[in-house]
């Protein structure tokens, strides 16, 4: 197999594991959720049921990137080329969600909800990350950049499988085009980075304006603008030091 093709076998495994496993959670399909939620303490709920959501794409992307890397090498890891540079982008919306608290019905502390809500966000998206940037966007690197990144957001896109519920054309085709836009965005920043970490937090900012399941309606547009204004502001400044720096730290 030449280094630049697509391996369609390993994209199609990616695809089903991804799919299957994690829409299972996603859709609470055996009724999992409601059970964890009544037998397990908030805090652990939080962060199990995140887990699990993103685990199809994870266990999916780990097996594919297992088999991708037999072929050629890998850029993108959870890290890339700044441990710390990543780890103090993730920090701020943690700890700015922290602060401001998120307001919740299992009458925790909305502070202490705010951190296991955000962490448990973050975990989840540092999932999806792997198999979007981390496999998807190895898989398709060698392909010319306006159909690698149409290619993973229609990927994206068909794994939420909102096309099953009640949304209008309308409704899928603007959630189609925010894939391929956040696609191309996210992507652009692990094209930087080389970090999933990094990826993350674009998907945890992206998730917190728009459909974020644990936070929800516990805080305002107005905290949200904040959230998102402060966290862009000190990750552009981040990614400047790690454009010219450049070299694993």
């Amino acid at each position: 197999m030449k280094e630049n093709s697509i391996d369609f076998k390993r994209l199609f495994l990616f695809l089903i594991i991804s799919i299957s496993v994690s829409n299972v959670f996603r859709f609470d399909i055996f009724s999992i959720d409601k059970s964890l939620e009544k037998l397990l303490p908030t805090w652990i709920y939080l962060l199990l049921t995140a887990f699990l959501e993103g685990s199809g794409v994870f266990i999916g992307a780990l097996i594919s990137i297992y088999l991708l890397s037999k072929q050629r090498g890998i850029e993108i890891s959870l890290h890339g080329t700044s441990r710390n540079k990543g780890l103090l982008m993730a920090v701020i919306p943690i700890l700015l969600l922290t602060i401001i608290g998120v307001k919740n019905e299992q009458g925790l502390n909305p502070h202490l909800y705010g951190f296991f809500a955000v962490s448990g966000s973050f975990i989840y998206c540092i999932l999806e990350e792997f198999g979007w940037r981390g496999y998807l966007q190895e898989e398709f690197k060698n392909q010319n950049p306006i159909k690698r990144y149409l290619l993973i957001g229609f990927i994206w896109y068909f794994w939420h499988l909102a096309f099953l519920g009640n949304s209008t054309v309308y409704d899928n085709l603007f959630i189609l085009g925010m894939m391929i836009l956040g696609s191309w965005g996210i992507g652009k920043i692990v094209e930087l980075t080389k970090s999933i970490v990094a990826s993350a937090c674009f998907h945890l900012i992206i998730q917190i304006m728009t459909f974020n399941s644990l936070i929800k309606n516990g805080i305002d547009l107005t905290q949200k603008l904040l959230i998102l204004v402060i966290s862009i502001l000190l990750w552009i400044i981040l990614l400047r030091k790690w454009d010219k720096e450049g070299e694993p730290k």
